[in-house]
């Protein structure tokens, strides 16, 4: 892949990436180039890491406060938890840390004193979380915990990625405590319902969710449900997960309750997380040649105001823009005027394309006579011309229509790119030509999944359809079939 942040000294040092490559002959150059001209992030000194830029991050801060409420909503609250975790409390739970050692990064030191013992920079934060919930949980009436927190995570990626896979990265992670099995397994679902409304219904990103095989679950789960996308490449991309936990972190961190018979006995947990990768998900799923399309409900501008110059462009074309402007602030509209002398209203228009922002407002001298505007959809060039007096209403009708548009179109490519294999052979020919999603039967043997299918293919089984019944003998070997399965190839 050639989207690697670290990129050549030479290619940070210029800057600028000139034309955007065309999606058909270098999808991850493409990628790479959106990314930077829209401002979404750039490159850092530190090896690994990307500067999220203020365009990037206010399609972050719409997103996360979108979840937010969501996640409030449903009684969870927000919390914050040490950066740095003690070694031993890693180590706690075995499968856990064996699963998480080869990306933990490690402080030694503070100052020029060498540390008693080492402090790991949180990858995920189950172990100091759980630590403390084993001084909070006493009797059955302090249960639920409900706990959520917004947080930066480190993970030492061999292979780096804009958005997608970065040494340090923003997300949010849950953490939930619970008395019996079956409330733990409702949270655990509640949250992939709650995720699965995000990203599609705010992102219109389209989500297949599905539990994770044994050989692909979070380190230490009793459970991991996924919700996997499809990228204009063809490509899966896991864009959140859920975890029921079990007892395995109650047990190895003694988070134990008396319950309603009096009896002490050890809790259930769960944890559960998106981050910006969804970022990346919404560039890759929508973005064509001329950069992004943002949906409306996450863009950071919905609609930009582009004034045309004219003969009294001062006392008659920029007060009218401005009121424009001040009209769609106070429907609610996220409208953003650009009234940059420097620049023409054709380079403004590519500018505006190429950062994805829904909606364009044209407002000239003749518009200003007519007392009407020029809506503009980013995602098909569809011009408006509409009275001042309904301008509100229209915009707000179109910005709901290329949201649903744009989840529409992403629908179709995931339906007419995921395929059926009727063998093995057919299954490799898939998998070496138009990629995409395979729905397979799969027998559950995790030598199967671990080394045949990645081995001859490079993909994975993303998900199992947990509704749907096998019929026939595994795609892969052919024995008695256990699974419906999603294969891909991932990012």
């Amino acid at each position: 892949m050639a989207d690697n942040i670290e990129q050549s000294n030479k290619e940070q040092a210029e800057g600028d990436v000139g034309e955007i490559t065309p999606k058909s002959e270098d999808f991850s150059r493409w990628y790479i180039d959106v990314v930077r001209r829209a401002e979404l992030a750039d490159y850092t000194p530190v090896k690994g890491c990307m500067v999220i830029r203020p365009y990037g991050y206010g399609i972050w801060e719409n997103t996360r406060d979108r979840l937010d409420a969501q996640l409030k909503a449903t009684g969870h609250q927000n919390a914050y938890f040490p950066l740095f975790i003690p070694e031993g409390h890693l180590q706690r739970e075995a499968e856990h840390v064996e699963g998480f050692a080869p990306e933990v990064a490690w402080v030694t030191h503070g100052g020029n004193n060498e540390l008693e013992e080492r402090l790991a920079i949180r990858p995920t934060s189950e172990a100091i979380i759980n630590s403390l919930y084993s001084k909070w949980v006493r009797s059955w009436r302090d249960l639920p915990i409900l706990i959520n927190q917004w947080a930066n995570v480190v993970r030492w990626e061999k292979v780096t990625r804009f958005f997608l896979r970065t040494t340090e990265f923003l997300w949010q992670e849950g953490h939930t405590v619970h008395a019996t099995e079956e409330d733990a397994e409702e949270e655990t679902l509640r949250i992939l319902e709650i995720y699965r409304s995000l990203i599609e219904e705010d992102l219109a990103v389209p989500v297949i969710t599905g539990l994770k095989s044994e050989g692909e679950k979070f380190a230490g789960a009793l459970r991991t449900y996924t919700l996997e996308a499809l990228m204009g490449d063809g490509r899966a991309l896991q864009v959140g997960t859920s975890h029921n936990l079990g007892q395995n972190f109650s047990k190895a961190f003694n988070i134990r309750f008396e319950d309603k018979n009096q009896e002490l006995v050890y809790a259930w947990t769960t944890s559960w997380g998106v981050t910006t990768r969804l970022i990346g998900a919404m560039v890759m799923t929508h973005g064509d040649d001329q950069g992004l399309q943002l949906p409306p409900r996450v863009a950071p501008y919905q609609v930009v105001i582009v004034p045309i110059p004219g003969k009294q462009f001062e006392e008659t074309v920029l007060p009218a823009a401005r009121s424009l402007r001040d009209m769609l602030a106070t429907a609610g509209i996220r409208a953003h005027l650009d009234d940059r002398e420097e620049h023409t209203p054709g380079w403004k228009y590519n500018e505006w394309e190429l950062r994805g922002v829904p909606l364009r407002a044209e407002i000239g001298p003749r518009d200003v006579k007519k007392e009407q505007a020029v809506l503009v959809r980013r995602d098909n060039r569809e011009k408006a011309f509409v009275s001042l007096e309904t301008v509100t209403e229209v915009a707000t009708e179109i910005l709901e229509s290329i949201q649903a548009d744009l989840f529409e179109r992403a629908s179709t490519f995931v339906a007419a790119n995921t395929r059926t294999a009727a063998d093995y052979d057919s299954f490799k020919e898939i998998m070496d030509g138009p990629r995409g999603f395979i729905e397979a039967p799969w027998c559950g043997d995790e030598a199967n999944e671990a080394q045949r299918i990645q081995e001859d293919t490079s993909a994975t089984i993303r998900c199992l359809l947990a509704d749907r019944k096998p019929d026939g003998g595994c795609v892969i070997c052919g024995k008695p079939a256990k699974h419906v399965a999603i294969f891909a190839k991932a990012y």
